[in-house]
């Protein structure tokens, strides 16, 4: 059995491949469409070491990565609702799952109305790094966020609606930037930095366990929550997350998948339970009026 993102992906692919074979070109992108963004034009604080390297990529992975960026996914004019989701793909701060927890998901986003941001970050965890999780690549996600919202315009987005979604080593992000106090105040590189880095709610797919406990939750925004239950680094947090946020008062929902471990993503599973949490997520996103315009203030 497919999920709705599954069966929307695949008629969208096989228009696409009819148009091709009768010799016709698939409609233009409109403007913005997949652009990736440097979220800091002068270069990443901490970086200037390693700023020339180039990224490495293969197949679904992505890493090496010293200029942190944003790939843009915005929804079509006619189906936007104004939402918007910075998207952290996980990969043990090693690497980024850049297809599966990443752009993938943001077409799926997309066919929600809501417009969808996948993010690279700096990696902790890759051979050589001097960068850190808690310092430069938290940094990253919450530069991320401020961009969003200084740009809202450009992309037909709410800043009052920008969420956060992050999976496994991303979602330990999520949790930072969303759960946890900022770092001391430092003084405004530039007019972003001036923005709101916090979520205005939050999606963790079985995030790692950095983070958590967290320790500004009754300041958390509202959040859905997803795991295996066998998954061996990230059940016992995800549990922990929610417990703290249902005690604190903080809306959230969570899903505990049985008999299912790490890394399912949207639709790679043979379990028919697993294979409906997008469609969960989606729920969860109604009932939140985050799909839903709203008037301007």
């Amino acid at each position: 059995m497919r999920t709705l993102f599954t069966t929307i992906a695949l008629l969208a692919s096989a228009t696409v491949a009819t148009a091709s074979l009768a010799g016709q070109d698939p409609p233009p992108e409109q403007p913005h469409r997949y652009t990736a963004i440097k979220l800091w034009p002068n270069g990443a604080p901490g970086s200037a070491a390693r700023r020339g390297e180039a990224e490495i990529g293969r197949d679904y992975w992505v890493r090496d990565i010293h200029d942190p960026s944003l790939l843009a996914f915005p929804a079509d004019v006619a189906n936007r609702n104004g939402a918007a989701i910075v998207i952290m793909p996980g990969g043990g701060h090693k690497l980024l799952v850049w297809t599966n927890e990443g752009t993938k998901v943001a077409t799926a986003l997309n066919r929600m109305g809501v417009t969808a941001f996948v993010l690279k970050y700096r990696l902790a965890n890759e051979p050589g790094s001097k960068y850190s999780v808690e310092g430069d690549a938290a940094d990253d996600a919450r530069r991320a966020m401020r961009w969003v919202r200084a740009h809202a315009a450009d992309y037909g987005i709410d800043p009052a609606r920008v969420g956060a979604m992050g999976f496994s080593a991303g979602g330990e992000l999520v949790s930072l930037i969303a759960d946890n106090p900022e770092p001391a105040e430092r003084r405004p590189a530039d007019p972003i930095d001036r923005q709101s880095a916090r979520p205005d709610f939050q999606v963790l797919v079985f995030p790692g366990p950095r983070g958590i406990p967290a320790t500004a939750i009754a300041n958390a925004p509202p959040a859905f929550l997803v795991a295996g239950s066998r998954d061996p680094c990230c059940a016992a947090p995800t549990v922990t997350l929610y417990e703290q946020l249902r005690k604190s008062g903080v809306s959230a929902e969570l899903h505990m998948y049985a008999d299912s471990g790490h890394a399912f993503n949207l639709d790679e599973s043979n379990r028919i339970s697993i294979l409906h949490w997008p469609d969960r997520l989606q729920d969860w996103l109604a009932d939140g009026g985050w799909l839903s315009p709203r008037p301007a203030k």
